[in-house]
């Protein structure tokens, strides 16, 4: 499959920004977790949130009721 997302977004401090990002799976590919990762410069990834159509969406603690 292929992930697509935007070269750039543009945020405004303070405000709500959506994230675009599209998976195009291959024929008979099936995704069974999504797992959304924060990068930052010379910093290890850190995991924002997971969802899996079994066991749900989990948001991690310093983003919950940020991420929707």
């Amino acid at each position: 499959g292929r992930v697509e997302v935007p070269r750039s977004v543009t945020a405004v401090l303070g405000q709500d920004v959506v994230l675009p990002c599209r998976y195009r799976a291959q024929e008979q590919e099936q995704v069974v977790q999504v797992t959304w990762l924060k990068r930052g410069p010379g910093a290890v990834p850190a995991e924002v949130a997971v969802l899996n159509p079994q066991h749900g969406e989990h948001v991690q603690e310093p983003f919950a009721g940020r991420v929707l």
